[in-house]
This record gives C-alpha cells, sequence and structure tokens, in this order.
C-alpha cells in the first residue's frame, strides 16, 4: 500500500483565451508531433515503470547449482526468488550437451546432491539423459518452475549503490534483486573454434555441444578434432555408424578405466528402503575419490601408482607399439583433466578409425590440411574441442560500486573471495567462481558447498537488517596470495598447457586441496571479513 498522496486542488473555470491560444498551437504543430511527445513521455518514465519484477533473490542460471540454490533458499525460509534462465528448459550443461555418448566421469551416486539423492540410478555412471531426468526430478518435486522466468538472457548486472540492489537486464526487461546468485555456470558458452579456414570449409561442422540429431552419419567421412572429455565420448559412438573417421590429436591425455555397470535392481530397492544405505554408498565413493587428490593434485608417491595405472590400461587395450606411444601422455597425470572411459582405445584401433597426430595447419573447402601437406576430405568435422572458459572476464558486463567494472579487474585473472564474493560487489555470490574447479572429486559437492555459504550470507543480510555485505578488500588479496602460493605446489601447475590456465600461466580455476579442505573454507562465515552496511 503507497503511503504517497496528492495535493486535490480546486478546478478552475476555463479561461477562453488560453483555450483560444491552445487551439491555434495545435493547428501549428507539426503531424508527427503527438509521436515526438509520446516518445518523450516514455524516456521519463521513472524506473519503477521499467522493472519487470523485484524480488530478494535473483538467481541466473536454471542447471544444477540454479536450481539447488533456490531448494536451499525456500528450506531455510526465503521464497522471494526469481531465477533467469536464458533457454526454454531447465538443464544447463546437460541440457545442452546431448551428443552420442554423454556421461558423467563421476558416479552417480556422489553427482548429485546430498539433500537430494536418487535410488534409481540405472549405471554407475550415468548417461546423459539420466542426469538431464534428474534435473527435471528436482525442479517438478520441489516445485521450482513458477520461479523460473525462461527465454531471460542476461545482457548486464549493475549494482544501484543507492538502493542497495541490482539490477539484471535482459533484452527490454528490468529485473531487480537484493541479492544475486551467479550461477550460470562455467561450462555454458561454446562456440566453433578459431581456425583458419573455417568459413571455407563446404561441409557439414558440428559443436559438440551444439550436436545437430538431424544429421546421418551413415557411411560419411567423419573428421573428430578434439580428444578431450566430450571427444573420447563421441568417438567410440561415431566409430559405430560413419564410414570412416579420423581422430586429430593434439596432445594425448591420461585416460584410467570407467568402471560402469549396470545398477541391479536389488541395489535400487535397497537403496529406497533404507536411505542410510545410499549415505554409506556416498560417503564411501567421496572419501574414495578424496584419496586420489594425494596423487593427482601433488606430485607424490601416488602419482606414480596411478600412472602406472593409467599406462597399464594403454597396454592392455592398444597392442600396437606405435600407436601406444602415439597416445603415451609427455606430463605429469592431473597437469590436464583426467579422463575416463573404456571404450575409447578399442574404438580408435576399429577398421573405420585413424588417429593422426599431425597438426593442423588449416581448414579447406573439402577438409582438413595438416602441416606436412596432406589435405584429408570429410563430409563433416565434429568439433569436440570444449566450452569457451573465461579465467579473465564474466560472461556479461558486471559493475559494482561506483561504476567499477569486474571485466577490468579480472583481466590479468579472476580472484574472488573463498571463490564466491568479489570486494567493490556487495551481496552477490557465484558458484563455480576463481578457484573452486574440483580435480578429483565431485562438482556438485563443491556446489552443495558454495551454495551453503550464499544462503548463509543471505540470511545474515536478513537477521542484521543489512543493506550490504561486501567483502573487504584486504581480507580478498590475502586469502588470494594464500591460494596461488598453494597453487603454485601442485601438478596442475607443473608445466603443461590446459584450460585451467590462463596464457600467461596464472590458474583461476582450481582449488588447492581436498574437498573436505573446501567443504570446512565454505562452512564459516566471517562478518568480520565484510564490511557491513546497514539499511539506514
Amino acid at each position: 500500500m503507497s503511503t504517497d498522496t496528492d495535493t486535490v486542488k480546486p478546478r478552475r473555470s476555463p479561461d477562453k483565451k488560453a483555450a483560444a491560444k491552445k487551439t491555434a498551437a495545435t493547428k501549428k504543430a507539426p503531424a508527427n508531433a503527438g509521436a515526438g511527445r509520446k516518445k518523450a513521455a516514455a524516456r521519463s518514465k521513472p524506473v519503477a515503470q521499467q522493472v519487470a519484477a523485484r524480488c530478494e533473490v535473483l538467481i541466473i542460471g536454471a542447471g544444477f547449482a540454479g536450481l539447488g540454490a533456490a531448494i536451499r533458499l525456500r528450506q531455510q525460509g526465503i521464497e522471494d526468488v526469481i531465477i533467469l534462465e536464458r533457454a526454454g528448459e531447465v538443464g544447463g550443461t546437460w541440457r545442452d550437451n546431448t551428443y552420442p555418448g554423454a556421461a558423467c566421469d563421476i558416479p552417480s551416486n556422489l553427482y548429485s546432491f546430498s539433500f537430494a539423492q536418487n535410488p534409481d540410478w540405472s549405471r554407475s555412471f550415468s548417461g546423459g539423459p539420466e542426469i538431464l531426468k534428474y534435473v527435471h526430478y528436482l525442479t517438478d518435486t520441489y516445485h521450482l518452475r513458477p520461479l523460473i522466468r525462461f527465454h531471460e538472457n542476461v545482457a548486464s548486472l549493475s549494482y544501484d549503490e543507492t538502493r542497495g540492489v541490482w539490477r539484471a537486464v535482459t533484452g527490454d526487461k528490468i529485473f531487480e534483486g537484493r541479492s544475486v546468485i551467479m550461477a550460470q555456470g562455467p561450462l555454458s558458452n561454446a562456440s566453433l573454434p578459431d581456425m583458419p579456414g573455417i568459413q571455407t570449409y563446404q561441409g557439414h561442422k558440428i559443436h559438440s555441444a551444439m550436436w545437430d540429431h538431424d544429421y546421418d552419419f551413415t557411411d560419411k567421412r567423419v573428421a573428430v578434432i578434439g580428444t578431450g572429455a566430450s571427444g573420447i565420448q563421441i568417438i567410440p559412438e561415431l566409430v559405430k555408424k560413419a564410414g570412416f573417421v579420423k581422430v586429430f590429436q593434439r596432445t594425448p591425455g591420461w585416460v584410467l578405466p570407467r568402471p560402469d555397470f549396470q545398477t541391479p535392481a536389488w541395489n535400487r530397492g535397497l537403496f529406497r528402503r533404507f536411505p542410510a544405505s545410499q549415505d554409506a554408498m556416498r560417503k564411501a565413493l567421496f572419501m574414495f575419490h578424496e584419496s586420489m587428490a594425494l596423487g593427482i593434485i601433488w606430485n607424490s608417491p601416488l602419482t606414480r601408482l596411478i600412472e602406472r595405472i593409467g599406462k597399464a590400461h594403454l597396454r592392455l587395450q592398444v597392442k600396437d607399439r606405435w600407436l601406444r606411444r602415439q597416445l603415451t601422455p609427455d606430463f605429469r597425470i592431473g597437469c590436464k583433466r583426467v579422463l575416463m572411459s573404456s571404450d575409447y582405445y578399442p574404438a580408435l584401433q576399429k577398421d573405420n578409425c585413424k588417429l593422426i597426430t599431425w597438426p593442423i595447419a588449416r581448414l579447406s573447402e573439402k577438409g582438413i590440411r595438416t602441416v606436412e601437406g596432406i589435405e584429408h576430405q570429410f563430409d563433416c568435422i565434429v568439433f569436440a574441442t570444449g566450452f569457451d572458459v573465461s579465467h579473465s572476464g564474466t560472461p556479461f558486463p558486471v559493475s559494482g560500486i561506483d561504476g567499477r567494472q569486474l571485466n577490468d579487474e579480472w583481466s590479468r585473472g579472476a580472484q574472488a573471495y573463498k571463490s564466491i564474493n568479489v570486494s567493490g560487489y556487495p551481496n552477490l555470490f557465484m558458484t563455480f567462481g576463481p578457484n573452486s574447479g574440483p580435480g578429483h572429486n565431485s562438482a556438485l559437492v563443491y556446489m552443495e558447498s558454495q551454495i551453503d555459504y550464499a544462503v548463509r550470507g543471505i540470511q545474515a543480510l536478513r537477521d542484521g537488517n543489512l543493506k550490504a555485505l561486501n567483502v573487504k578488500p584486504d581480507v580478498q588479496v590475502a586469502h588470494n596470495q594464500a591460494i596461488q602460493k598453494r597453487l603454485a605446489k601442485t601438478n596442475w601447475n607443473s608445466g603443461c598447457k590446459s584450460w585451467y590456465l590462463t596464457e600467461d600461466g596464472f590458474n583461476a580455476t582450481m582449488y588447492p586441496g581436498f574437498a573436505t579442505q573446501f567443504a570446512k573454507q565454505m562452512a564459516d562465515l566471517d562478518l568480520n571479513d565484510y564490511e557491513l552496511i546497514t539499511a539506514d
């Protein structure tokens, strides 16, 4: 209910002279004067009339992180939430990545939220369609659809310091929130790589994150560029249909066996009847992956053991010595993402598949030309080249206090406090912010810790009647100095080139420790680390 009142003035009798002047002025006015007045009136409309909706918490993205944040906020009694989603459906990465063979390389019971476990996983490592089904289960079970505004692509995000609100611009709409959770995810933007000649290639082009399900690969000559996490899943499926597949490898990766098997009915029944048994399984899987950190994050005797397992896996599956040499990595395990597959090596040895290790010089009209001068002709090229992961910018412009730009501040490498807050950008929380990447455990374990931290921060704003919660600059600097010092001792910074690092070698991606250490870090919201601005 508004408290503003209008002063009511007594009506005056019409002034005949004034009326005559007004009539004359109207006759002399140009034909489009009315339109001009309407445009001027539109420009002078107050901001409130241009805002589509206001809320306490604005969430950007309806993938795992955004939906999980909405669930946890509601469980803490925070109902005034809006989720902005650029697509027409939930799912994030698992909605977009529908290429054949798409699956998770973390066991299903661990690749899920602890507060919403699924007893009905059909396999130990579930495929993309089943993971997407779980995302829909979260959406429908927790009644999240009314919160989601679909087809709202955030173009910019800015902080109104006077009013203490964030403004998200989506096309011709503005959404305002007292707090914002950026949950758009690090693997959300994909595009074809900037390769010489890519515009002149006349065949069919497909990116792994924008799969063309209408294209028929039967008897086609197909190239696959990239042998990372998506490439090693696509290749075994393509060789089943395509006439011939050539795989262009830049650098061989470490590949460990993937023990994927069907979950028996009795196991699913046990989980449904006794949820504690699934909790125990989840904890066992978590601790096993935690132990892997000793060999993957740091250089230790366990590193050599895991490398021996990788080489034994290669020897058992690849008998040809020359091919084995081409597939043997020359960097320490953990420096790049560790890959999981039991059918990639066999696929490369099929009669209709060939590995090409010569570097690509350019794309031609009919295919790919490698540096030794050979042109390989194809009907279709599949780009398994990953996502546009930004280490030194944001997916859209973000403006903070005094108009400061996060893109500018991150131009030499992204930095945040505990991966979730940035000084000068009050009440802004991030999931998978700088230095929160897991190298050995489930991404959802890290994500859940960040979500709970953000919820505690939003509760602190409520409980303390605060206008803003802004991390202190010196606290953020000290935190990042400690993180980079620890990163210098990890395998990720051991010399190879990976998407974890910026061009000049700055690691803005990974967390240098155990998942338990990350969870402990996120469990502590110390208000002494923040500037507290009251609502007055």
